[in-house]
């Protein structure tokens, strides 16, 4: 149990220094310095940084993944409040690390897809994941009326996704939600044909 325990907590700090600073700028030694754990002893744990990595893209993933069932299918929500939760969600996670960080998972996809083969798939695997969740969310919208019936749920959750992923770039490169709040008007103005709710936005104010 202590050796799960230190591996954990390994995991954890190391999530944090890479959506810090990146993978390839993350040293095993500094995860070690932070964790508490004797230098030397990380090959007991994890059988390369690499291995590292993935095991860390896998606890993020899993953490995520029970956070998206627990906004996208809550049973007490029509389905587009849920998807307006989402984005409030992404805008208070940005707010609380002063935008600095962004989505860990796209942080390494933009990082590492192109120079690891076991990366790009690990990290695909997620995205595609993540895009069955805003699908279902999607074709529950469509079967209660709250949207067109014609909308493409499958190709609407991709351009969900990608589009989101890069609002949250560009909030950490101009340090503001205002990027965030551009592409989820667009979306539910433009796109989803949608009133706006009558309840207060994030904004950098509140922070």
């Amino acid at each position: 149990m202590k050796t799960q325990a230190t591996r954990d907590k390994l995991i954890q700090i190391g999530a944090e220094l890479i959506a810090e600073q990146g993978f390839n700028a993350t040293g095993i030694n500094a995860v070690l310095s932070r964790a508490g754990v004797p230098k030397g002893s990380f090959y007991h744990y994890f059988s390369s940084k690499e291995d590292f990595g993935l095991a860390v893209i896998d606890a993020f993933a899993e953490q995520y993944d029970a956070r998206l069932v627990a906004i996208l299918q809550a049973p007490d929500q029509p389905p587009l409040s849920r998807l307006r939760r989402y984005f409030d969600a992404g805008r208070a996670d940005m707010l609380s690390c002063d935008h600095a960080r962004g989505c860990l998972i796209g942080n390494l996809g933009q990082e590492l897809s192109s120079r690891s083969e076991a990366f790009r798939a690990r990290l695909d695997q997620v995205f595609r994941q993540w895009e069955r969740r805003l699908v279902a969310c999607l074709e529950e919208a469509r079967a209660a009326g709250e949207v067109s019936k014609e909308l493409d749920a499958e190709r609407l959750a991709g351009f969900i996704l990608a589009g989101w992923q890069g609002a949250m770039l560009r909030a950490k490169t101009t340090k503001s939600l205002a990027p965030m709040e551009a592409f989820e008007q667009v979306l539910f103005r433009e796109v989803l044909a949608c009133e706006e709710p009558s309840r207060a936005v994030a904004s950098d104010e509140t922070h």
